[in-house]
């Protein structure tokens, strides 16, 4: 006889107070991005009508080289479009590297990825477990230290000063009890735009062959040097992953496309971890990356750009009182010690826009330790807006050398 539907049982759910316990501590807690708070303002000073000259972010203020938009024209008009990896984008990388450092790479072993943030992800993901000790310099790109909390591992910074020209050295490396797990370079660096010098590249990548390190290098300033070429970490260590992205030197940030170069016996589970986390990159941005890759005049146009900004910024700085700045090897930043006038970077960068309308972003979020007496200032903009910066800034550091000297009169 038919006694009604039966009720299967379902899973268990645990809502006591002990598991509430167990859960507890396990979602990590972020720094936010405070150059963003600083941006939010600007864009509402624009809206009010003030004129603001944005150097708060390292976003190229260029489009997309001509051809590679002509290109996407041509491929949102004839192609559907979909899931999928462009294998000629992944050749034409390859060959970069066989023509810039030398290093023999299978087109594999390139995973493209939706720009350099998922890729760091993918990298750090593929390498380590929770609880891993990774090495990054302080100051760093703030995503550096909150993405290795957010995957519950630990950041462990090295403090990189004038000493050091800013940035991380084998000696220093060298002398980390226990070693770390793993470390992440940069360079040319974000905030400070330095450069490691060949031969302490080399240095750095014989400590971590002995001592077991495995290397992150983030690479997506390349391209953008005012010296010699910044030299790939694949030049020292084939067993290092390399972060790249279309969004700097290529002027693409929008498209959103960037890739990571792994070794040959993590090409597995790279591509599963990617297929997973972020499927592919969107199909118009590889179209138009992979044209965009041989557009070197248009784009060395563009650091021509940079150079004449960086020499400006490096010319005018110092007589405004800020003499002290991290030696800008590449990028487009300038990171300069404005602790003589502040030592509170953020209320510093927000009374500056709304004072100038020239938008930058404070050290705070670089270094968590001495960025309170930091600035940031991006001259990946138009020249034109540069000058105009340097002529709003002028006046207005000096009214805060004055306020200084007046204060410890």
């Amino acid at each position: 006889m038919w006694t009604g539907p039966k009720i299967l049982p379902g899973p268990r759910v645990f809502c006591d107070a002990e598991a509430r316990a167990n859960r507890q501590g396990m979602t990590a807690r972020l720094e936010p991005f405070h150059a963003i708070a600083v941006s939010r303002i600007a864009h509402r000073l624009g809206t009010e009508g003030r004129s603001v000259i944005h150097m708060e972010f390292g976003q190229p203020s260029t489009g997309a080289p001509a051809a590679a938009i002509a290109a996407a024209h041509h491929v949102l008009d004839t192609d559907p479009m979909g899931y999928w990896e462009s294998p000629k984008l992944k050749a034409r990388i390859a060959r970069h590297y066989g023509e810039t450092c030398g290093a023999v790479i299978d087109p594999e072993q390139i995973v493209l990825t939706c720009g350099a943030s998922p890729g760091l992800v993918l990298a750090l993901s593929l390498l380590f477990d929770p609880g891993a000790r990774v090495a990054i310099a302080r100051p760093g790109y703030v995503a550096y230290r909150n993405n290795l909390r957010a995957l519950h591992m630990e950041p462990v910074e090295l403090p990189c000063g004038e000493a050091e020209r800013y940035q991380v050295t084998a000696a220093a490396l060298d002398a980390l009890e226990p070693a770390p797990d793993g470390l992440i370079l940069a360079s040319p660096a974000n905030p400070t735009g330095t450069v490691i010098e060949p031969a302490e590249l080399a240095a750095i990548a014989e400590v971590c062959r002995r001592k077991g390190i495995r290397v992150i290098s983030d690479e997506i300033y390349h391209g953008i040097t005012y010296g010699a070429p910044a030299v790939s970490m694949l030049a020292e260590d084939r067993q290092a992953i390399v972060v790249n992205s279309f969004s700097k030197y290529f002027s693409m940030a929008g498209w959103r496309l960037g890739w990571v170069v792994v070794p040959a016996a993590l090409v597995e589970q790279a591509r599963a971890r990617m297929g997973n986390l972020f499927l592919t990159p969107p199909v118009l941005a590889q179209h138009a990356g992979l044209i965009a890759f041989d557009c070197r005049d248009e784009l060395e146009g563009h650091v021509a750009t940079y150079a004449r900004n960086r020499d400006l910024l490096l010319a005018a700085l110092p007589g405004m009182g800020l003499g002290r700045i991290a030696p800008p090897d590449g990028a487009f930043y300038i990171y300069a010690d404005i602790g003589h006038l502040t030592d509170d970077s953020l209320a510093f960068c927000i009374r500056l826009l709304e004072e100038t309308g020239v938008a930058t972003a404070p050290g705070i979020d670089f270094d968590p330790v001495e960025g309170h007496r930091f600035i940031r200032i991006s001259f990946a903009v138009s020249t034109d807006r540069v000058i105009d910066a340097i002529e709003r800034m002028r006046p207005w550091f000096a009214a805060r050398m004055a306020e200084a000297q007046a204060l410890s009169a």
